[in-house]
């Protein structure tokens, strides 16, 4: 079982690298057609309230004590998972 510091780390570098992945979105959408380039950066702004979402909850658990952290991971968890989810869906379809 992982400790808090670990699990913090581990999600925190996963957040880094879907990060990278939506500046690589961007790129393609700053080189969409007007038509769609609307709905892409409005997708990618979605994607951006997701990971602050889910850094808001590793900002919780980092200040969380004893035993209600491994509580609040459920919570962090599903949110990851909401934000992963978007990034591979936009991936998918180029946006």
């Amino acid at each position: 079982m992982e400790n808090q510091r670990e699990y913090i780390d581990k999600v925190t570098a996963r957040l880094k690298e879907l990060d990278c992945e939506i500046s690589e979105l961007e790129k393609i959408a700053d080189k969409a057609v007007a038509e769609v380039k609307v709905e892409y950066h409005q997708q990618i702004k979605d994607l951006f309230l997701k990971k602050a979402k889910v850094q808001d909850q590793v900002d919780k658990l980092q200040k969380a004590s004893g035993n209600a952290w491994e509580d609040m991971k459920a919570g962090t968890e599903l949110s990851w998972e909401v934000f992963q989810d978007s990034v591979k869906s936009g991936r998918k379809k180029k946006l």
